[in-house]
């Protein structure tokens, strides 16, 4: 039986962020063969949550990604919140991985720096989701070294 991943982005994104993370996971060993990808939009993060869950419990995905793009206005920062919420409840409800994306528009005034941090946190979530399924010694191999997706390393202490 092959594995699903669930990709969830939203309509309020600036920026094509699920595109990104299914290109990326198109490249990863085993597409097609070991997993495919199972996508839906929806209009904004607070809706992220139940289309996670429902891609979880009713096509049988191992591991979803939530892709947003809070605004500037304070009360999208709420919203983020909110949803980030929503997200670990779906988790714990499922008992099943969300990785939640988002790029908020107050990283960056230059939207070309904020496309180059969307398109950069995609692509390394989404090589995430697959070595959470697939490589997670790759995962243990960075503990502690201050990874960053959407910016540059911190580095170790």
């Amino acid at each position: 039986m092959m594995d699903k991943i669930a990709i969830v982005d939203t309509t309020f994104a600036r920026f094509d962020m699920g595109a990104v993370a299914e290109d990326e996971l198109k490249r990863q060993p085993g597409f097609g063969r070991k997993f495919e990808l199972v996508r839906t939009t929806v209009p904004g993060i607070k809706d992220l949550a139940v289309a996670c869950k429902r891609l979880i419990e009713r096509e049988n995905c191992s591991i979803a990604l939530a892709f947003g793009m809070p605004g500037r206005a304070p009360l999208d920062r709420l919203s983020a919140h909110e949803a980030s919420l929503g997200l670990m409840a779906a988790q714990l409800l499922t008992t099943t991985p969300i990785l939640q994306v988002f790029v908020h528009e107050t990283e960056s005034e230059d939207p070309q720096e904020l496309r180059n941090i969307a398109q950069h946190r995609s692509a390394r979530h989404a090589v995430n989701a697959y070595w959470m399924l697939y490589e997670p010694e790759r995962l243990r191999e960075g503990a502690g070294r201050g990874i960053r997706q959407g910016s540059a390393d911190a580095g170790p202490w």
